[in-house]
């Protein structure tokens, strides 16, 4: 590095001179044109006169270089500032290397960090609960707002391993810090029950085969569990209330949750829009 830094000096310090002070560019041009100048007559004289003539070239060399020497130490002051503008800018780059930060990656910076998001950053694996009876999906309430629900899947380890990772931390945020106990209604939905379910209406979906995210793992529906039986309907206001903080907590996740879909609300879906799927 120091072997780097002096060789640009040496370099620098000529070349800006001549960039920086007219009359050392034009001393030194002039010297130049002098020299091969007499170099040409004394090429000439050397293959008539020998040695004679390298000792003529050398005594003019040496005057030219006196000549300069002079300017230059005339020009000191100048050239003393141009070396130090020179010296200091590597100078300070060599000492301090490794030592600037840049503010916007310090990771020792004051913020608020979700200790369960950053545990699940990190790599913490989230178990899924144990399956429910099936007699649950089959009351009339699920019935009316999940039509089929009884036939849905609910095999967390048919969704997307990340994706399935993220909607346990919800759930559990969900029951931390809100108090809500929440279920999977229906998680993988396969291109015939797809087919299945767009053949009701567009009450139901409006999704045919292969334009739901469900056929890829990457999308759920899901409900409350109160007091042994499920709550799907957001009609009910302590089911409105768990939508509301479902959907901010799978928000503050990375997923997309459908109640805030412009039309079509469904409060119980969230899905993760990464990989082929469509949006």
């Amino acid at each position: 590095m120091l072997l780097g830094v002096f060789l640009y000096l040496l370099l620098a310090v000529p070349v800006s001179a001549l960039l920086l002070l007219p009359p050392v560019r034009e001393q030194a041009f002039g010297c130049v044109r002098r020299w091969c100048a007499r170099g040409r007559r004394q090429g000439v004289r050397w293959a008539r006169r020998g040695g004679h003539g390298l000792r003529r070239i050398g005594h003019a060399l040496q005057g030219g270089g006196v000549r300069t020497f002079g300017l230059l130490r005339r020009r000191a002051g100048a050239l003393a500032a141009a070396l130090a503008v020179l010296t200091l800018l590597p100078l300070a780059a060599w000492l301090l290397r490794g030592e600037v930060r840049v503010d916007s990656y310090d990771d020792t910076l004051a913020r608020a960090v979700d200790p369960q998001v950053a545990a699940l950053l990190q790599g913490e694996r989230l178990v899924p609960p144990p399956p429910l009876p099936p007699a649950l999906f089959t009351t009339a309430e699920v019935e009316s707002w999940r039509p089929l629900a009884r036939h849905a899947s609910r095999q967390w380890e048919l969704l997307d391993a990340e994706f399935r990772q993220r909607l346990l931390l919800v759930f559990r945020l969900m029951r931390e810090r809100h108090g809500y106990e929440m279920v999977l209604i229906e998680g993988y939905r396969s291109p015939e029950r797809q087919a299945e379910l767009a053949a009701l209406g567009p009450s139901v979906t409006r999704a045919g085969p292969y334009e739901s995210r469900h056929q890829f793992g990457l999308a759920a529906d899901c409900a409350f569990l109160r007091d042994g039986r499920v709550v799907i309907s957001e009609r009910d206001p302590w089911a409105l209330q768990g939508y509301a903080a479902y959907g901010a907590v799978a928000q503050s996740l990375g997923l997309t949750w459908g109640g805030a879909w412009r039309s079509l609300k469904d409060y119980g879906h969230v899905e993760w829009r990464r990989g082929p799927a469509p949006s």
